[in-house]
């Protein structure tokens, strides 16, 4: 399935998309499909896997706008390759008015879709609002704090404390660079054992292995998990239950809070994404979620 390409703006700056069509009125009200915004983790873009889960949602019936954040991938805006995660929820904020114009597309059938990162982010975008009719939140980190507790479990203190002056680095001067994965051992926002493997399999020809170094101050902040009882929407939480880089605990509680319903996967990080073990199920049960959402009737997929 071939997406459209179009653009909106946020803060000012262009944002290119990806518009996947629905298929068929399975889905839709008399108004219209639903829609699915959508967005990559850290320093990912949306030709980055992102069409392995889109695809599947359209031919289920919903329309899906997948886009690049501002300073990423094919989207304007400056500094490059820096994450904001205010700026990013902006940015999904954006992304919704503009799916809500889509033709053919129902305005009152809006869903959050997140993953890693933006797994979080669709939370924060959700939170008090009554205008979001479901949202799906794949491998999601919700809580920074937990996130560095995790990873003092595989990381040597050493290598979070030379990220962590790389960061502050940064924020004080000029840019400071470093990969988004990395090998074991090296500087690096994701450096686990198979990240560098994982994250290169699923990227695509705008990925740029660059963020600035004050990304894991950005993440140090980050807890939309607090705001999960704000999210009044049909929630789904999808949890892999060994994930070395998003505390799965923290994801049940914000999961719990929210009233969500949960599915789990016994593995890691990736291995939700195309070609890993648990993807078809995880799109499964995202088909299986949004289907039951929309059309009540319907009887759950095991």
């Amino acid at each position: 399935m071939n997406p459209d390409t179009l653009t909106f703006t946020s803060g000012g700056d262009t944002i290119d998309a990806w518009h996947f069509v629905g298929s068929g009125a399975a889905l839709s009200s008399p108004a219209g499909r639903p829609v699915v915004v959508m967005a990559h983790g850290v320093g990912g873009t949306k030709d980055s896997g992102l069409a392995a889960f889109a695809a599947p949602l359209a031919a289920a019936g919903c329309d899906v706008l997948a886009f690049d954040y501002r300073g990423f991938g094919a989207s304007g805006g400056a500094p490059r390759q820096t994450v904001s995660v205010a700026g990013q929820v902006d940015d999904y904020r954006a992304a919704m008015q503009t799916a809500r114009q889509l033709p053919g597309v129902d305005p009152d059938r809006l869903v959050l879709w997140g993953v890693s990162l933006s797994g979080g982010h669709v939370f924060a975008a959700a939170a008090g609002r009554d205008d979001v009719a479901a949202m799906i939140s794949l491998t999601p980190l919700v809580d920074g704090v937990a996130a560095g507790r995790h990873a003092l479990a595989s990381h040597k203190p050493t290598e979070i404390l030379r990220s962590s002056v790389e960061g502050l680095r940064s924020r004080l001067g000029r840019a400071r660079m470093m990969p988004v994965v990395a090998r074991p051992g090296e500087l690096g926002c994701l450096t686990l054992e198979g990240s560098l493997e994982d994250y290169t399999a699923i990227a695509g020809p705008t990925w740029v292995n660059e963020l600035d170094a004050t990304v894991g101050l950005e993440l140090g902040n980050h807890r939309p998990g607090k705001l999960a009882k704000q999210v009044t929407c049909p929630t789904l939480v999808q949890i892999a239950d060994f994930d070395r880089s998003a505390p799965p605990q923290a994801a049940a509680k914000a999961a719990f809070n929210a009233r969500a319903l949960v599915r789990h996967y016994p593995g890691d990080h990736f291995d939700v994404w195309e070609g890993k073990p648990f993807h078809a199920a995880a799109v499964r049960h995202q088909v299986d979620f949004l289907t039951r959402t929309f059309t009540p009737a319907a009887q759950p997929v095991a």
